[in-house]
């Protein structure tokens, strides 16, 4: 199948002017500002301000369904370690206060412009599509809060109600491989802070104290029999603590210990049980070591499963198959990462085909699959090394979310054929 997008020459600027000013979530003013005003420059209805600092973007063109793409556009809180000469050395003040370095470690900047692209090459095209297409740049993704954010701001109230949802997110596979999975497509996340009260005391006088730092080591260890020992082998879970903190000095026994944990399922029913263990090994270990005081667990952050559903899937995939050929087209399987893109198919009603793509150095690779030598070496989303290559992976992206869109709003003369037939 031959597909022609055009591909907007400043592309690469734009991306790179986002890639060197990246914003953490729901503070995405500058970014959303330059989305809005692409779009409008475009001919497309737009809306900024949706869940705080979301753009929502309508182009309508005649009869058809409605097609929702998706972008995020947050950054991370990650200080930038790539050497580019656009890197990002940007400083923000985060939820809690700190200032921390913020780079687009995860490829939102990738995904914001693939969008724009696609914007600019479907309203350069009509005649390719029929129907209302509905652009959504959505913030903080990573902090798990934004989709929802939006759907709380009228997203689905006070603009069209889609009929499929299509979104990509940029992977170290190699450029050119697009990877999808149907069904639980990435895990349901759980962010949890775990606070456990002791009592201190002088380092010297441990018989005055109930020491926290003991008794937060053996509730660490003791978690981790929770996907050892409380579960099915069949069940699909991981459970990290990621942050344990307490005391500040080296002969003081604090009062308190707290644990920053995450979570990962697919299944509601062992979700459910993680959770309530930890509430008990935590309140357990607590009164063992002679705490008078029940630890508060607290939930930092929620990512539900991300349900791809078969059928809107296979379309999708069918068209890139046609564009791409079959063997650049992979099932990666149920993936461990999480998405909240899942939370406007769920509050919309409406289907929803989210898949991966490759924005690595296809060189870099052997054989180009799941378990290719490369995908251990390459920085992945999230490190400080992280940085898909620009070309082809933007090409590849702006006409992934064209074909997707021409397939879910295919022109008039495509509905019928071009004998007037149904």
């Amino acid at each position: 199948m031959n597909v022609e997008v055009v591909v907007d020459s400043n592309l690469v600027a734009f991306y790179e002017d986002l890639h060197e000013h990246p914003e953490l979530g729901f503070q995405e003013k500058r970014t959303s500002s330059a989305v809005a005003e692409r779009l409008t420059a475009l001919g497309f209805e737009v809306t900024t301000g949706v869940g705080k600092t979301g753009v929502v973007a309508i182009l309508r063109n005649g009869d058809g369904s409605t097609a929702l793409l998706r972008a995020d556009m947050d950054a991370l809180p990650v200080t930038e370690d790539t050497g580019l000469p656009y890197a990002s050395t940007a400083t923000a003040t985060d939820e809690s206060g700190k200032t921390v370095g913020v780079g687009h470690m995860c490829g939102h900047d990738m995904h914001t412009t693939c969008l724009i692209g696609a914007a600019s090459a479907l309203a350069g095209d009509r005649s390719s599509w029929s129907g209302t297409l509905m652009l959504v740049f959505q913030p903080a993704e990573e902090l798990g809060a934004g989709a929802q954010a939006m759907v709380d701001d009228g997203l689905f109230t006070r603009f069209p109600t889609p009929d499929v949802i299509l979104g990509q997110h940029v992977a170290p596979l190699p450029a050119g491989k697009i990877a999808a999975h149907a069904g639980a497509a990435y895990a349901g996340s759980d962010s949890l802070r775990v606070q456990l009260v002791g009592k201190g005391a002088h380092g010297s006088m441990p018989q005055n104290s109930v020491d926290p730092i003991v008794m937060a080591s053996a509730t660490v260890l003791r978690l981790q029999t929770i996907i050892s020992r409380e579960l099915a082998s069949t069940d699909l879970a991981v459970l990290t603590v990621g942050s344990f903190h307490s005391g500040d000095a080296a002969n003081v026994i604090p009062n308190s210990a707290e644990l920053q944990l995450n979570i990962r399922s697919y299944d509601p029913a062992v979700r459910q049980h993680i959770l309530d263990s930890v509430a008990r090994i935590a309140r357990g270990e607590a009164e063992t070591a002679g705490s008078h005081e029940v630890p508060t667990i607290t939930q930092i952050e929620r990512f539900p499963v991300v349900m791809n559903d078969a059928a809107a899937l296979g379309k999708t995939l069918d068209a890139f198959r046609d564009w791409l050929g079959s063997d650049n087209i992979i099932d990666p399987g149920a993936g461990a990462g999480s998405e909240d893109v899942g939370v406007l198919a769920s509050s919309s009603g409406a289907p929803l085909s989210f898949w991966l793509l490759g924005g690595a150095d296809p060189s870099l690779f052997t054989t180009g699959t799941m378990d290719d030598p490369a995908m251990r070496t390459i920085p992945s989303n999230h490190s400080p090394h992280y940085a898909p290559a620009i070309e082809p992976t933007l090409t590849l992206g702006v006409t992934a979310l064209v074909v997707a869109a021409r397939r879910w709003l295919p022109a008039a003369q495509e509905k019928t054929g071009a004998d007037g037939s149904e």
